[in-house]
């Protein structure tokens, strides 16, 4: 792999990492804190949902980007000839 192409691959692979931990940000401290009165209007499974995002949606959203993660990282090995 030249020195372009690896400066390459670590920017998008950076890039991933910011999309993804700003996705489980928004999901964990916005809606589970700052937003959480509002969203305790509604209610899920007879939960509040300002509540269940704090206990059990951040941990389902990042379980999810784990996944979204491997998905993405295993096209980019194989854009650039790095696959296992």
């Amino acid at each position: 792999m030249s020195n372009r192409d690896l400066k390459a691959y670590w920017k998008e692979n950076l890039r991933y990492l910011v999309i993804l931990l700003s996705i489980w940000f928004v999901a964990s401290y916005v809606l589970g804190i700052f937003l959480a009165e509002p969203l305790n209007s509604v209610r899920i499974g007879g939960a509040k949902l300002g509540f269940w995002f704090a206990q059990q949606g951040s941990i389902y959203v990042f379980v999810a980007l784990i996944f979204v993660y491997v998905s993405w990282m295993n096209k980019l090995d194989k854009k650039y000839g790095v696959e296992e």
